[in-house]
């Protein structure tokens, strides 16, 4: 396969940044295709930990080409300042190594005052954000009032843009939300010298270099944000994020035909997480929930929310597989589970007193099921030193063997540890 697509098949945090940081090094072009910086992806490459919110997680393999498309909207002054850090850390980043759309929309301060001024005053019905202006660029894209990359080169235009979009803005944070109000001028000089630096990685056209690399046969490995059911079209809305976190996506954001994207691995924890507001079917909110939560380190890595937990949800793992086709599955933190003297998974949802097997698409539903759950037997080894399959305990396997009987689908990775040596292989995807 020289094109694969990763995609959180949960509620976003499974482990993607792993695994794309693992797959990185079998490719040639890291691409990100949505989100933007509500996104945290964790990467431990030999005990040290690099937390990256827009640059792809391939950025750590020197040898690599990553790109971030149009797709995802760019918080510019905090894009500067992962590039920063990581020259601080000894990663030099050229123009070979990272490209950006000219055409992904730009994410401005005011998008950020106007996010947290409606969290603020929504008071006890809050969605959930990041506050991190994600909605409110996205709702300039649709609206056509966004800034896009090339537009913070053409310094000619750029203060009278800025003006325009400014003076509906100030409106709504002044009058609706009585929040300051904020100056075109002011931040038209703070971009200028971003723009400048940014100028380096300028793409004009993301979508003819990927297309050029797929024709020479180049692998391509495509990195969403966030999770499944956060999908703006088809998550339990409206507690979701702000663009389409499905693998089709990929080919829209980047500008080239879906028939490329033939091999799509779906990521899922071997237990759940939601951080926000929304319906978790499966949240434990008891003493077990609370050592998952603390095994599992399970605090965000953009804004350090703690996330709820539950168990290993399959009636919302079996949708996410059918809504992006997904052909191959990577189980990520099942050394998290060990310790536990039983470990539950939901095969079913009981709704209104009647056993169903599908996800509702009506959130208010969602938030009504009761889980059904299966208790296998769990497991007291600590499994994060195994470095083969045939080396983890038999009630490891034998819930490894569970999930994958129920859903259908091979699971082809097993994450049994944050380094990206701890990774077991059962079929590479990837043939060299």
């Amino acid at each position: 396969m020289s094109a694969i697509v990763i995609i959180g098949a949960q509620w976003g945090d499974e482990g993607k940044g792993k695994l794309v940081d693992v797959f990185a090094s079998h490719s040639d072009l890291i691409v990100r295709f949505q989100g933007g910086s509500n996104a945290g992806h964790t990467l431990v490459v030999n005990g040290k930990k690099t937390v990256l919110h827009l640059i792809p997680s391939g950025i750590l393999h020197p040898d690599k080409m990553c790109i971030i498309a149009s797709g995802v909207v760019i918080d510019i002054f905090g894009l500067i300042g992962e590039i920063k850090k990581l020259k601080e850390t000894g990663f030099e980043i050229s123009n070979s190594q990272l490209l950006i759309s000219d055409s992904a929309t730009v994410l401005l301060p005011y998008h950020k005052a106007l996010d947290q001024a409606r969290e603020k005053s929504l008071s006890e019905s809050k969605i959930g954000t990041t506050g991190k202006g994600i909605g409110p660029a996205y709702e300039d894209r649709a609206s056509r009032r966004a800034l896009v990359m090339s537009d913070l080169y053409d310094t000619k235009n750029l203060l009278a843009k800025l003006e325009f979009v400014l003076k509906e803005k100030n409106v709504l944070l002044t009058k609706m939300y009585d929040a300051p109000e904020i100056s075109a001028k002011e931040i038209y000089e703070q971009i200028l010298p971003v723009a400048e630096e940014l100028k380096t990685y300028r793409a004009t056209d993301v979508g003819l270099i990927v297309s050029n690399k797929l024709k020479q046969g180049r692998r391509v490995l495509f990195e969403g944000a966030q999770g499944t059911l956060l999908d703006i079209q088809h998550g339990t809305y409206p507690f979701v994020t702000s663009s389409s976190t499905l693998s089709g996506s990929a080919a829209t954001s980047v500008g080239i035909g879906p028939h490329h994207l033939q091999k799509i691995v779906g990521v899922f924890k071997a237990y759940c997480t939601r951080v926000g507001s929304g319906p978790f079917p499966t949240e434990l909110t008891n003493d077990v929930g609370e050592k998952i939560q603390k095994d599992g380190h399970e605090f965000g890595s953009t804004t350090g929310r703690a996330r709820r937990c539950g168990w290993l949800d399959l009636v919302a793992l079996k949708h996410a597989i059918r809504l992006n086709g997904v052909n191959s599955l990577a189980m990520m933190k099942i050394d998290v589970l060990s310790g536990h003297d039983q470990i539950g998974v939901c095969t079913a949802y009981k709704l209104n007193g009647e056993i169903i097997h599908d996800f509702p698409t009506a959130t208010d539903l969602v938030s009504q099921v009761e889980p059904v759950i299966e208790f296998l037997p769990g497991w007291k080894e600590d499994i994060t030193q195994v470095k083969n399959m045939k080396d983890l305990p038999l009630k490891a396997m034998n819930y490894i063997n569970f999930v994958t009987a129920q859903i259908g689908c091979p699971i082809d990775v097993i994450s049994v540890g944050p380094d990206r040596e701890q990774t077991l292989w059962i079929k590479p995807l990837f043939k060299d």
